[in-house]
Parts: structure tokens; sequence; C-alpha cells
């Protein structure tokens, strides 16, 4: 069995692009574990990283810190949800609860880019 020490929470102020894909590569994590099909191209990645870092420049400072609280928030539930897929260890891939929490992730990632509208 393997352990890994979940990511910690992300500082305020931290680029929202890097912490978005952060978010997203354990996103792709979470989907490969429950047998589903990766979301999204590199290519779209890399343009919602930049279409989110320009909104967030252009944000209030209010929108901004309510999307680093959501940053945060999603940070530490989706590192406790795949801590707890990944200490499944051997035997059948817990492919229920990993589909539960990438559409969790996935309606998380899209209330941040909401936020930054």
């Amino acid at each position: 069995m393997t352990h890994q020490a979940p990511p910690s929470p992300v500082p305020a102020g931290a680029d929202p692009a890097r912490q978005v894909a952060q978010l997203r590569e354990a996103l792709r994590l979470v989907e490969r574990i429950a047998g589903l099909p990766e979301t999204g191209s590199p290519e779209a990645r890399l343009d919602e990283s930049a279409r989110l870092s320009a909104a967030y420049a252009r944000a209030l400072p209010v929108a901004q810190r309510h999307f680093e609280a959501l940053v945060a928030e999603t940070a530490a539930w989706a590192a406790a949800g795949v801590e707890a897929l990944l200490a499944k260890g051997n035997g059948a891939p817990p492919r229920a609860a990993a589909t539960r929490l990438a559409g969790a992730l996935e309606r998380a990632l899209n209330e941040m880019a909401g936020l930054l509208r």
C-alpha cells in the first residue's frame, strides 16, 4: 500500500492558474481510478489557465478572496478524498466513490471559473 501525504491547502494570493491546474490534475487521477474518460485536452487546460489568470487579475479583491477560499476548501476535501481512494490499496478500485469525487471536483472547478466571470 502506498501512502502519500495530501497536498497542503493553497496559500492565499498564489497563482490562480497553478491552483486550478493542480486541482485539474487531481481530477484526472480520480477519473482514472473511476475508469472514466479524461476530460479536456492539454490545450484546453492551458487555455483555461490563461483565461482564469486574466480574469483573476481583473477581479475585485472580494472576488479574489472568495476564489482563494473556494480553492483552499476544495483542495482540502479533494486531498482527503484522493487519499481515501489511494488507501484502498490492492483489490478492485473504488470506482463508484471515485466517480462521485470526480463529479464533485468538476462542479467545484466550474464554480471557481464562474466566480471570476
